[in-house]
């Protein structure tokens, strides 16, 4: 039997015991949960980097691993990697590559080598496409206008399929299209029309035209070449980016040493293109006959706009590519506005920085000037965005539903 004085004494100390246990907040693992939620990823991943990849497409940052009792992607990532076990190779995809690879009885097996050609021949298709039309116009000196407007219409239509081919295959195909990337066609065609005809249309407004139709529009040839025909080598500095930046995944312990490697790989392309199109645009202008170094310049910084946009979008940042040509083709329609706009009575000469502007460098100073800061914007933003292991992740951005 207990006395009372025993039951007193036993009741405060079940209560100090109760006070000294911690009240449980939450789950004991945090991380079990997100094990589960993302259970195929970590048990099909390769590496860590692979998982850590798919987080940041699903949007996981580093904010939200500290959550997780973790400083970073890669630490939490690490944790997945070694706590999932893996799963085993399904049976069903190794009898489908070795019945892909063993060709059937009557039919040769397709060389490896012959869909690369395709696609090496399609990034040379506007170029080709462009060069013709060009000629077209050259020997249809002395046909009548409507004919001479109609072959200039048929090249432009069927540049613009090339150039839809081109984009469509290879290294510059989008992984997974959305509405962003439509609006960025809208400011791609307004930047490239802008560097054909904007400079001529500038001049134009500047000196009270243009007089329409007596004033018959001036393209800038040796641009229009120039660009179409620096496809191929966007195509090649992008492929050069990508396998070295898998490679650069696969060989980094963390997420800083997978930037570190990265931005160099950036710039290198950036810098490779950049000489590539300089080069096409002098070997064109002394064909077809130069502007001046500031119009080669323009274009120059047009091409390294699109190239940069093409890279983000390719890589998974379509609104970052959308956001960079949507600035630049801005800039580019404030200037012809606000020409316009001067000429109203009773407002001050809004055109003057404009006016300023084309009476030191030539009209083409305006597209290069827009177009230069809005590539700057996405070089910038690209050594940021395409250090990241989801810009890198062998598993296509389009399968991370991302919010």
């Amino acid at each position: 039997m207990t006395t009372p004085d025993g039951v007193a004494a036993q009741a405060p100390a079940q209560r100090k015991d109760a006070t000294a246990r911690p009240a449980r907040r939450g789950p004991a693992d945090p991380v079990r949960a997100l094990m589960h939620h993302h259970q195929n990823l970590c048990a099909h991943a390769v590496d860590a980097l692979e998982i850590a990849a798919g987080l940041e497409a699903y949007g996981v940052t580093d904010r939200t691993a500290a959550r997780f009792r973790h400083r970073d992607v890669f630490s939490l990532a690490e944790e997945l990697y070694a706590r999932v076990p893996r799963a085993e190779p399904d049976a069903a995809p190794a009898a489908t590559a070795e019945s892909a690879s063993t060709p059937s009885p009557g039919r040769p097996p397709a060389p490896a080598g012959r869909s690369r050609s395709v696609r090496g021949a399609l990034q040379l298709l506007p170029g080709a496409v462009c060069l013709a039309t060009v000629a077209a116009l050259a020997s249809s000196g002395e046909a009548t206008p409507p004919a001479r407007k109609a072959v200039g219409i048929a090249g432009v239509v069927l540049l613009a399929l090339a150039v839809r081919l081109a984009v469509r295959s290879g290294p510059l195909r989008l992984r997974h299209h959305e509405p962003r990337s439509r609006a960025a066609a809208l400011w791609i065609c307004w930047t490239a029309g802008y560097a054909v005809y904007g400079d001529w249309l500038l001049g134009q407004l500047l000196t009270g035209g243009p007089d329409l139709p007596a004033a018959a529009p001036r393209p800038a040839v040796a641009t229009a070449v120039a660009l179409a025909c620096a496809l191929a080598p966007a195509a090649g500095c992008a492929r050069w980016f990508a396998v070295r930046g898998r490679r650069g995944l696969a060989a980094s312990r963390g997420l800083g040493e997978l930037a570190a490697r990265t931005r160099p790989l950036l710039l290198t392309a950036t810098l490779l293109f950049l000489g590539a199109l300089v080069a096409l645009l002098l070997g064109a202008g002394a064909v077809l006959g130069s502007d001046g170094a500031v119009a080669v310049a323009a274009a120059a910084a047009l091409g390294v706009l699109l190239f940069l946009a093409r890279l983000l979008a390719v890589h998974g940042f379509p609104e970052a590519a959308a956001a960079g040509l949507a600035s630049a083709a801005a800039l580019e329609a404030l200037a012809l506005s606000l020409v316009l706009i001067a000429r109203l009575p009773g407002l001050p000469p809004l055109d003057m920085p404009v006016e300023t502007l084309t009476t030191a460098a030539g009209p083409a100073a305006v597209p290069a000037v827009a177009c230069s800061a809005a590539a700057l914007g996405l070089l910038v933003h690209g050594l940021r965005a395409l250090t990241g292991a989801c810009a890198h992740s062998p598993c296509e951005p389009a399968e991370a539903h991302r919010p």
